[in-house]
């Protein structure tokens, strides 16, 4: 499959201008490959062919979320970065319930969540919190979003290969996974309690709005805006603090800064910020 110059620069300066990712030349094999996994879908000849397709009203229709699950790159882990998760358990939470003005739910987002993995991680850390019953009541509402449709399926089915939950600690895996009857069957199951304390949605960050039904009290969004230049990483951080309590936290990944721009954040613990409007 050749990808002419032409059709590169109109397919890069489209991505850019939808998802908010820089396509450099450097990327130009690997855009090439997902590609062509796509023609081969449509049956069609060329990628010339697959850009005049993907530009009519029915390529917008039928064919950018594919294009969109193609590009993105979803990669993630059960407790991945777990020091954010001690962090929110040990310190957050406890100082969010001291300063509760209101009865409600804690309300945390899960931003980029790809294939499910870090929503549930949340929920059996919240669960495992509640059950602490340090305090008289804990309830909780997860909100996880994510631009791929594909993976969005996939987290919904909450089913897993068992050598993706090896890094989920043995009492929480036994307290919160369902293996199958079937010994040498290889997939295990969130349990339903927690499947139905997370709420999936697509959302595309480059959306001029994307506003929660609620201001959240934390949101995670790691190791996603790597794939983002300066200008349209402080553009989804305000879009963020927008969606934040007063007070709330935003997590980052462990590769990501928000040094230098212009938002009302301030650091607390490596990657992770205080909104203070």
């Amino acid at each position: 499959m050749q990808l002419s110059n032409a059709d590169f620069q109109r397919l890069s300066e489209f991505i850019y201008d939808e998802l908010g990712i820089k396509i450099s030349t450097s990327k130009r094999t690997m855009l090439t490959g997902r590609l062509t996994r796509r023609l081969r879908a449509l049956k069609i000849a060329t990628i010339g062919e697959y850009c005049d397709f993907l530009f009519t009203p029915e390529g917008k229709q039928l064919e950018h979320v594919h294009l969109f699950d193609a590009i993105t790159t979803n990669k993630t882990d059960f407790f991945r970065e777990a020091n954010h998760f001690d962090l929110l358990t040990a310190t957050l939470l406890p100082q969010w319930q001291d300063g509760l003005r209101e009865n409600r739910k804690f309300r945390i987002w899960s931003a980029g969540c790809s294939s499910g993995e870090e929503p549930y991680t949340m929920a059996m850390v919240l669960d495992g919190y509640a059950q602490q019953k340090v305090y008289q009541s804990f309830d909780y509402d997860i909100i996880a979003t994510d631009i791929s449709t594909k993976v969005l399926d996939h987290a919904k089915k909450a089913v897993y290969h068992v050598d993706r939950v090896e890094p989920v600690p043995a009492d929480i895996r036994n307290k919160y996974l369902l293996r199958n009857k079937d010994s040498s069957n290889p997939l295990v199951r969130i349990v339903p309690a927690l499947r139905k304390k997370v709420r999936f949605g697509r959302v595309n960050f480059m959306d001029t709005s994307f506003a929660m039904p609620h201001k959240m009290d934390v949101i995670f969004c790691r190791n996603v805006i790597i794939y983002f230049d300066k200008k349209t990483q402080e553009q989804l951080m305000r879009k963020f603090c927008q969606n934040l309590q007063p007070g709330g936290h935003l997590f980052l990944g462990h590769s990501e800064t928000i040094h230098g721009f212009d938002v009302p954040l301030t650091q607390i613990a490596p990657t992770v910020y205080r909104h203070q409007p």
